[in-house]
């Protein structure tokens, strides 16, 4: 490892991480996790612009004469789960939690900005981009650029990590499609509804939407080229309240994952005839609701090659993976990605052999209730984090 020497005692950042998971905020309503961030930014001597797209927060680090830009982002909202640990940093708030890591995330990125600001090592400028809602399909990241993000903070290019479930402080990126596309969509059929013991009374919604649900399992391989990778999951299904009642509409929803927007308009297409076909041979009506939460994660190769030497720098060649397949999930940063140049990455966060007693019952696994960041890679994210915006300004 060859990390920055400020980190070599991070007690003061694994306190601000777990002060951050113990009182997690959701999309949008990041008030307390903003206020604490812009607190601690402008006590370092940064340029601190606050409520960009609610939440938001972005601090600015100019010095030398360099006229260069760097934009470096972390997330700060929570999920809406029960957390299952039981150790003293667990979540306060019943129903929120640091699920994903994004406490870790802010608290890697705020240790990069104190250093920096600390240091001023490097020649140019450092936007520090603490982004609200990046989970839940809110789109926080595009809310940023709509507010102004890269108008009002020049960004020559714009770069993210996440922990993942790697060895610890392992990285693994690659040049293209990181991340799939995140869509979202309900099928709503409706019908006319009557007691159950009287179905010939009515129209029953729910045999159509059961039907339905299994079509639609078996739609990916029929439209879309089997040399392309796209998922389609029903997660959802909702017929009655009651067991006694046939209602007078039933739905299903799931998620679809693409890499390529022609594979999503495939899928969409398919969705809509399928519900059309189905509900009219029930007798029944459908309306289909299809929402483009983000689109997919793809890195510049120019960039993530940049990165990855970066990488290699913090923790050596064999601890760098620059060409990981792609993944089934999502990430917003992916609007981003779309408007300047840039990189994301994966950083490992072990296995779960690093939480504390009295921890939840499951693994150490994104969006878990059992999960908890790991704080041995706070020191090497921001490590990383530094040496981007050293290298990157750097640059003639």
């Amino acid at each position: 490892m060859n990390l920055v020497d400020s980190f070599a005692d991070i007690a003061r950042f694994v306190a601000l991480r777990r002060d951050i998971h113990a009182h997690p905020e959701l999309g949008f309503e990041e008030h307390r996790t903003s206020k604490l961030v812009a607190d601690l930014l402008r006590e370092w001597g940064l340029e601190v612009h606050t409520g960009v797209a609610g939440t938001g927060v972005v601090g600015v680090l100019r010095a030398g004469a360099g006229r260069r830009t760097i934009g470096l982002r972390a997330d700060l909202d929570a999920l809406p789960l029960q957390e299952e640990n039981r150790f003293p940093h667990r979540s306060q708030h019943d129903g929120r939690m640091h699920a994903c890591g994004h406490d870790g995330h802010t608290t890697m990125l705020l240790a990069a900005a104190w250093h920096l600001a600390r240091t001023r090592d490097v020649n140019g400028t450092v936007n520090f981009i603490f982004q609200p809602a990046e989970e839940m399909g809110k789109a926080g990241a595009l809310k940023m650029i709509e507010d102004g993000l890269f108008d009002r903070f020049p960004c020559e290019a714009v770069f993210a990590l996440h922990n993942f479930a790697l060895p610890t402080g392992r990285f693994a990126t690659n040049h293209g499609a990181l991340m799939a596309s995140s869509n979202t969509w309900r099928v709503t059929i409706a019908g006319r509804g009557t007691h159950a013991s009287m179905p010939h009374t009515g129209v029953d919604p729910v045999g159509a939407t059961i039907d339905l649900a299994q079509q639609l399992q078996g739609l990916v391989p029929r439209v879309v080229n089997s040399t392309e990778r796209a998922l389609l999951a029903v997660t959802q299904i909702q017929g009655s309240d009651a067991p006694n009642v046939i209602p007078d509409q039933a739905w299903v929803g799931g998620t679809v994952r693409t890499f390529a927007v022609e594979v999503t308009d495939a899928i969409e297409a398919g969705i809509r005839r399928l519900a059309a076909g189905v509900a009219q041979a029930h007798g029944c009506t459908a309306e289909v609701m299809f929402r483009r939460a983000s689109p997919p994660v793809v890195n510049h190769e120019r960039e993530a090659r940049f990165a990855a030497e970066v990488m290699r720098e913090v923790v050596g060649p064999d601890n760098v993976d620059e060409r990981t397949p792609a993944v089934m999930g999502a990430e917003d940063f992916a609007h981003m990605l779309r408007a300047k140049p840039g990189c994301y990455a994966f950083l490992g966060n072990g296995d779960g052999g690093h939480r504390l007693p009295d921890h939840g019952p499951g693994e150490c696994i994104i969006h878990g209730t059992s999960f908890d960041f790991n704080d041995e890679i706070i020191p090497i994210g921001a490590s990383y984090f530094v040496r981007l915006a050293q290298r990157w300004l750097a640059q003639p």
